[in-house]
């Protein structure tokens, strides 16, 4: 009997633990430990912060799915890893600290076979001072804060109703930001509920990006062939925001959040202060805080992960200049150098650089988008590092199953306002996610499978995935037919 343990129950460690479920015996054990009792099905975040969804429609109690799929599920966060056991030991092991009301704050050690650390992030509000739900900007990242973000938005509303003008600022609150996709999404929805409430007219849109040119989404830009045309995504925003009227400060660091005012440092410039009724700002990432251990105690973090906290994998993380970065430095399996059983998948391994040309402000900051690691992708590294495990506890020596970002595309559906007979919505797909100029020299992609449209077509497969995939999540019959 095998045990894997699975840390995080998000989109790639969901997926992952379903899919050993499935292709594992009854015998081996899948052991999922995620601090939260629910699934979040984060991408319709994006809806409930402008009221367009309630929390009841994105998250699901994680418990009963587990429970009759033979899935051990213990709500609990993982403290430290111990990957060549201890003294007492030699087995692998995870420390948790149970969050499950009636245990909360007791720890206990998890042995296992083989691990998969699919933690993804913690929500670093407290790099920006000011940031975050509680402090002076909202949020989407959660549920929770979706749900903050659409009182605050309602109450907007009824006050421009009565004559009143309102500023709104949205975007990434620090220059070394990720999920710019996720803002632009945001903001372009409310701008269309501002229109279906009737008071658009009132409003003033601002939304402050870390991207050097708008379109870049972390990922160098997303050249989109239509009707036979290749458009810059730089040209496809741009426009898409003219057309709605909202102005973009762009190649931005928020350095600050006051009551009122976002602090915003740009690379053209420099500082300003920009006023604001109502702020969704998204924080920076990092990894959240694993420790890990040698067998006689000594602190090997180091070693382990990288100094932004998310987990070493098989990448090149030489540092070089820009012009050295190959797409062959991003990893292909997502297994630790260090030890062959530990892999992370999703948000949670560490990329080797960042895929957009980075740059740097008069104070060495870097001003630029670090890489998407959400969504497709992550599921599509969770399914295959649960492959490889799968292949490696059949005999074979090493994994088996890649998902290198320099090898893959992605598709992804933004909303861009959502009603049934007017909402619109960008469906975009992007090969390889990483741009290989050797291969594609035109324009890094291969053409034939980067293409983008924008309409109601768009719209409706928004709400078919919103459903589809909750579906999935649930584990219901069928489940791994829908694809990634």
């Amino acid at each position: 009997m095998s045990r894997i343990v699975v840390l995080g129950a998000g989109i790639s460690g969901h997926t992952a633990a379903a899919f050993l479920r499935r292709w594992l015996p009854e015998k081996d054990e899948v052991v999922v430990v995620s601090p939260q009792p629910d699934y979040n099905w984060i991408p319709s975040n994006i809806w409930v912060g402008v009221g367009l969804m309630n929390r009841r429609q994105v998250v699901f109690p994680l418990a009963p799915v587990y429970r009759s799929h033979n899935i051990d599920f213990r709500q609990a966060r993982a403290v430290a890893l111990f990957p060549g056991g201890d003294a007492a030991s030699p087995q692998a092991s995870v420390e948790i600290e149970w969050t499950l009301p009636q245990k909360a704050g007791q720890r206990e050690r998890v042995p296992y076979d083989f691990l998969i650390n699919a933690t993804g992030p913690k929500l670093n509000f407290e790099a920006t001072p000011g940031l975050g739900p509680g402090r002076n900007s909202l949020s989407v990242c959660t549920a929770d804060h979706a749900e903050q973000t659409s009182a605050v938005l309602t109450e907007m509303i009824e006050r421009m109703k009565r004559g009143e003008r309102k500023r709104f600022l949205v975007g990434v609150g620090h220059g070394g930001c990720t999920c710019e996709g996720a803002a632009f999404e945001y903001v372009v929805n409310l701008e269309f509920e501002l229109r279906a409430h009737g008071v658009r007219d009132k409003a003033d849109i601002i939304f402050v990006t870390n991207e050097y040119e708008l379109g870049d989404f972390g990922v160098d830009g997303v050249p989109m062939r239509t009707n036979g045309y290749v458009t810059p995504g730089k040209i496809f925003a741009e426009s898409l925001f003219a057309e709605r009227g909202i102005a973009a400060i762009t190649k931005a660091h928020v350095f600050g959040v006051e009551p009122g005012l976002a602090l915003i440092d740009t690379l053209d410039t420099g500082k300003a202060a920009v006023p604001f009724d109502m702020a969704m700002l998204l924080p920076p990432f990092t990894g959240v805080g694993l420790k890990a251990f040698g067998p006689s105690g000594d602190d090997i973090t180091g070693t382990v992960f990288a100094p932004n906290g998310f987990m070493k994998v098989d990448a090149n993380y030489e540092k070089k200049p820009y012009a050295d970065w190959k797409p062959q430095d991003w990893p292909r399996f997502y297994q630790s150098p260090a030890y062959p059983n530990l892999f992370a998948a999703g948000i949670a391994f560490a990329p080797p650089h960042p895929i957009s040309r980075p740059h740097t402000n008069a104070d060495g900051l870097m001003v630029s988008p670090a890489p998407p690691r959400t969504g497709m992708p992550s599921a599509m590294i969770g399914k295959a590092v649960a492959r490889s495990i799968v292949d490696m506890l059949s005999g074979s020596t090493r994994p088996t199953q890649s998902a290198s970002f320099a090898e893959m595309g992605a598709a992804c559906v933004a909303s861009a306002g959502s009603n049934p007979f007017r909402g619109t919505a960008a469906s975009i797909t992007v090969f390889p996610i990483v741009p290989d100029f050797t291969r594609y020299p035109e324009h890094g992609r291969d053409m034939r499978f980067s293409f983008g449209e924008i309409g109601l077509a768009g719209h409706w497969i928004k709400i078919l995935l919103h459903h589809m995939f909750l579906y999935k999540a649930r584990l219901r019959p069928g489940w791994f037919l829908i694809p990634e």
